[in-house]
């Protein structure tokens, strides 16, 4: 196994015990011209075909470079897993080896879809990297799904599932994948909070924050308005050359495992790491966003009555205040503890979606691959999503072939399958839950289907 990060990530990857190449430019490099991109578009409105062109020939380079390096790293290996940003340039590098290909969503990824802007030099950057790779053009939509798993509880989403995923069985909800790496500083953080009343934690995870020492002031006025004490992680922030504050303790960062649990409240930007780790903590919390995903889950928190949330640039001293005394109840704190234990376990989290990569490895189906006599298939369909009339592959010793399915009857550990195909008929044993490759395009008439059978 290897993985493929930013440069500045290698030390961490490796940390975790797993053999990394560095890929694409540092993190920092790529947040930067992504803030960038977005004020450059709403300031430069006059002139947004230069903005997108520009963007659209950096992003190329930096696509290039990385399917170089994605080549190498990809290279007979059996699956091909990939961020969601990374999503469209490693299923053409899955396309041209052959590999499967599976994703991990640490949100919808629909609110990105609905972004002309992004879609347009996503489109435009991919189209260039399946030339080079000499792939075909790619057809749009495409029938044709590879795994996406959710990293995040359904029940955080602010509102029915429907809504931001597709249900079609390809895209399974995990929860939020967290390695709960100590920091450092964790004993030191614990035996601060141990000697006096549980602080309120304030992050802004990787945000560059204008002002620092300006927001610890601010951030140590309000608590001490509410007679509380402030855990500040400054992140990227430097916050070493300012003034000390008696109820503040600031530090680079801590396991949010550890230190949730023991604090009154969080404050954070609503990030779906820190957000879930609120939430599995049982605390309260106040989400002070900015963009992107971020309002998505502060408008959960608001939906599940567990905290409230504003944009951070709307917050003062006085907002600040306020929304603490909201989220300070004994009313909260009782539904944080609710929703806490409707959390998936980060145990549980991890080996759902290993037991998926699994899956999907052991099937193989690769982006743009068929099933011989199948045409646009999926493979990561639920058997229990399977009707009579449905085509899928099974392999009984020579490789994967289509049957038809003609029946289909429940039992108590999932299903009899009865399927029918090169001039036989049998049955197959199937538990429920079980993901097979089904045809989306063919669909055969059985009496048991909906319609007629017309043979």
């Amino acid at each position: 196994m290897c993985m493929a990060v930013p440069p500045d990530m290698v030390g961490f990857a490796e940390s975790a015990g797993l053999a990394a190449v560095a890929f694409g430019p540092d993190t920092r490099e790529t947040i930067n011209p992504a803030s960038a991109l977005v004020r450059d578009f709403a300031t430069r409105m006059h002139d947004q075909v230069r903005v997108l062109t520009e963007a659209t020939e950096r992003i190329s380079r930096v696509k290039a470079d990385k399917t170089a390096t994605l080549m190498a790293v990809a290279h007979g290996a059996d699956l091909l897993l990939a961020g969601f940003n990374e999503q469209g340039l490693a299923a053409n590098v899955a396309e041209h080896y052959g590999i499967p290909l599976a994703a991990l969503h640490p949100f919808p990824t629909r609110i990105l879809s609905s972004m002309s802007m992004v879609s347009d030099i996503t489109k435009q950057t991919d189209d260039a990297q399946r030339q080079a790779l000499g792939l075909p053009e790619a057809t749009e939509p495409s029938p044709r799904k590879s795994l996406e798993i959710q990293a995040y509880d359904e029940l955080c989403l602010p509102g029915p599932a429907a809504e931001w995923v597709d249900s079609d069985g390809c895209m399974p909800f995990v929860g939020a994948l967290t390695l709960q790496s100590p920091t450092a500083v964790d004993d030191e953080v614990l035996s601060w909070i141990a000697n006096g009343k549980p602080p309120i934690y304030f992050g802004f995870g990787s945000t560059l924050i204008p002002s620092p020492a300006d927001l610890v002031a601010e951030i140590s006025s309000a608590c001490a308005r509410l007679g509380e004490r402030a855990l500040i992680c400054g992140g990227p922030n430097d916050f070493t050359h300012m003034r000390h504050f008696e109820n503040v303790k600031v530090v680079d960062a801590v396991n949010h495992a550890a230190i949730f649990p023991v604090c009154r409240a969080a404050v954070h930007h609503g990030g779906a790491g820190t957000t879930a780790a609120a939430m599995r903590a049982g605390i309260p919390m106040l989400v002070l966003w900015f963009w992107l995903d971020q309002p998505i889950w502060a408008a959960g928190v608001e939906r599940l009555k567990v905290g409230s949330a504003r944009e951070f640039a709307a917050s003062s001293v006085d907002s600040l205040v306020a929304d603490l005394r909201s989220i300070l109840t004994p009313q909260c704190f009782i539904r944080a503890h609710e929703v806490a234990a409707q959390m998936t376990k980060p145990a549980e989290s991890i080996a759902r979606a290993a037991d998926l990569l699994v899956d999907a490895a052991r099937r193989g189906i690769a982006p743009g691959a068929t099933v011989d006599g199948m045409s646009e298939v999926s493979g990561s369909d639920r058997i229990d999503d399977v009707t009579p009339g449905d085509i899928i592959a099974v392999d009984r010793g020579s490789g994967q072939q289509p049957y038809k399915v003609v029946f289909k009857d429940a039992t108590e550990a999932g299903y009899v399958v009865t399927l029918e195909g090169g001039g036989e008929t049998f049955d197959l044993d199937l538990a429920a839950g079980t993901t097979v490759v089904r045809s989306l395009a063919s669909k055969w008439e059985s009496t048991q289907s909906p319609t007629p059978h017309s043979e």
